[in-house]
């Protein structure tokens, strides 16, 4: 059984695992079961383009889930790898850039809930860094997105890459706020 630390880390997981068609993204309808004393978090829905039932069954970590954007406490995710949320990072940071270049400075704060989901991806990725290494070690990336993000630029998984990524995002958050605030 898939473990998770939050919805949030739950629902991610759902989006990046395509069906078997290929298409990604179901709408999923939410469920509590109990089994051998267990909550059990189900998700169920209908792939839109093959028309395939999609269930997914998770059992929630016994830590305290956090508040979104977080997508766990203080150990890395069992069910993602930090290729994967790097690529989610990648992904909603190019999208809210665009949009903070094309927006009004009085838009500028709706932006900064993607910037928050960006960087908690981000440091969802530092929690994969053991201790005193370096980098994240290779066997850390179990998915297929992960290790052909690894493959393509292992220096993209070095402490320093991410912690001056995860300081661009955070400094790219506190301009959104500021600006947001101004008339």
């Amino acid at each position: 059984m898939l473990i998770a630390r939050s919805a949030q880390e739950a629902h991610l997981y759902m989006d990046l695992r395509a069906c078997a068609c290929g298409a990604s993204g179901f709408d999923r309808q939410h469920r509590l079961e109990e089994r051998d004393g267990a909550l059990v978090s189900v998700y169920e829905g209908v792939c839109p383009a093959c028309g395939t039932t999609r269930v997914f069954e998770f059992t929630l970590s016994d830590d305290r889930a956090p508040e979104p954007p977080a997508f766990g406490g203080a150990e890395p995710s069992r069910i993602l790898d930090p290729g994967e949320f790097l690529w989610v990072a990648d992904q909603v940071s190019t999208e809210s850039g665009l949009r903070l270049l094309s927006a009004p400075l009085a838009e500028h704060r709706a932006i900064g809930a993607a910037t928050a989901y960006a960087i908690a991806a981000l440091e969802e990725v530092a929690k994969f860094l053991p201790e005193h290494a370096d980098r994240v070690p290779e066997d850390r990336f179990t998915s297929r997105l992960g290790q052909e993000l690894y493959a393509k630029d292992p220096t993209r998984f070095t402490r320093q890459d991410i912690t001056a990524a995860l300081e661009l995002k955070r400094r790219i958050a506190a301009g959104t706020r500021q600006f947001g605030t101004q008339r």
